[in-house]
């Protein structure tokens, strides 16, 4: 776990997993294949395999030292949902999330119908607790689809991340969904973001009632073209994030 992150949206990162496999153009180039990979062959390094699919049981329970209250990104080195995951693999990581409450757990995939499917096993009829987000990646309109895999999903609370967002999304069916993310790609040859497919993105949200937090144009660097969208920041969370200080606080 990391204690610190520059990923603006998120306290915190714990990766009980690391490395992935690509699906669409949206993972084409990955910053965390990229990161890991440099380090492939280091002998004894935490990536000494690369990106190759690793899980790591000795930091199954490293939320339960964390005392004070954050918001933890699960697996930003990898994909929860990834189908060679074992399910009591998954299942013990999701045991140290519904143990850990006073955190609040942001479980991001691609894998959408795997997660769906996964939820409804593990909870039947009822739904994930609220302090476990569950979102869904989608960079263009072809992988709209995985929406509607997260309208499905038996979860408390849901987001969407467009990053890196790659071409315009279309209209979308925001029912439901707590918020949503928007930011653009970053590395050596990241592609540009268009501020149209932000601002649409932006605009259903306002109309929707739905919290939205632009994180990045991106460029050579995450930080190279910073975070404003038509000359302000957007850093808005759920309500329940906004609930969940509120109680710490008292």
């Amino acid at each position: 776990m990391a204690a610190s992150t520059q990923i603006e949206w998120t306290d915190a990162t714990w990766n009980p997993v690391t490395g992935c496999t690509k699906i669409t153009r949206g993972c084409d180039l990955c910053y965390a294949e990229r990161f890991s990979e440099r380090f492939r062959g280091v002998p004894d390094h935490p990536f000494e395999s690369g990106f190759d699919l690793k899980l790591r049981p000795e930091r199954l329970e490293q939320p339960l030292t964390w005392r004070q209250p954050r918001r933890i990104f699960v697996n930003s080195m990898s994909d929860l949902f990834h189908k060679e995951i074992p399910k009591s693999f998954i299942d013990s990581i999701f045991k140290t999330m519904e143990t850990a409450n006073w955190h609040t757990f942001q479980v991001l995939t691609k894998r959408s119908s795997l997660m769906t499917r996964y939820l409804q096993s593990r909870y039947r009829a009822e739904k994930a607790p609220p302090h476990i987000w569950l979102g869904v990646s989608i960079e263009d309109a072809q992988n709209a689809v995985r929406l509607k895999h997260l309208h499905a999903a038996r979860a408390s609370t849901k987001f969407v991340s467009f990053e890196p967002l790659l071409g315009p999304v279309g209209k979308l069916d925001l029912e439901g969904i707590d918020w949503a993310i928007v930011g653009g790609e970053s590395g050596p040859r990241a592609r540009p973001m268009a501020e149209e497919w932000a601002i649409e993105i932006r605009d259903q949200c306002r109309a929707a009632k739905v919290a939205f937090f632009f994180k990045q144009w991106g460029g050579a660097r995450p930080k190279s073209g910073g975070r404003l969208l038509q000359g302000r920041e957007w850093n808005q969370y759920p309500r329940i994030a906004r609930t969940r200080l509120l109680e710490a606080a008292e």
